[in-house]
């Protein structure tokens, strides 16, 4: 087999892989658990998770900027912080993450141009 070959395989293969173990963790429970309700603790604590993680991956960011160092920058200067403001605001408001990544990147552009 061709190295080039070879690694496209590999590629294809990881790539299946991740669809697997991405697949499996959601279907198996809807086809183990159908009709089963979960305790009321249970779906609070599921319902959390997804903020939990979307917070876990935004406010690092978030805080670092575009500082190449990696250290958190609480100025003026990160429009990071400034465009997330406005963001959150229609996220909670509207609970529409399509109109919250419209509006956090109207608003970056905005302060882009402006500022």
């Amino acid at each position: 087999m061709l190295p080039e070959t070879k690694a496209v395989t590999d590629m294809w293969l990881t790539i299946a892989g991740m669809a697997l173990v991405t697949f499996l963790p959601r279907v198996i429970p809807l086809l183990l658990l159908p009709g089963m309700k979960m305790p009321n603790i249970a779906e609070r604590w599921l319902s959390l998770i997804s903020p939990a993680i979307l917070s876990a991956l935004l406010f690092p960011a978030l805080l670092i900027g575009e500082n190449a160092a990696g250290e958190p920058v609480l100025s003026l200067l990160n429009i990071h912080l400034f465009a997330a403001i406005p963001s959150i605001a229609v996220a909670w408001k509207t609970k529409s993450l399509f109109c919250a990544v419209v509006t956090g990147i109207a608003t970056a552009a905005l302060l882009r141009f402006f500022w």
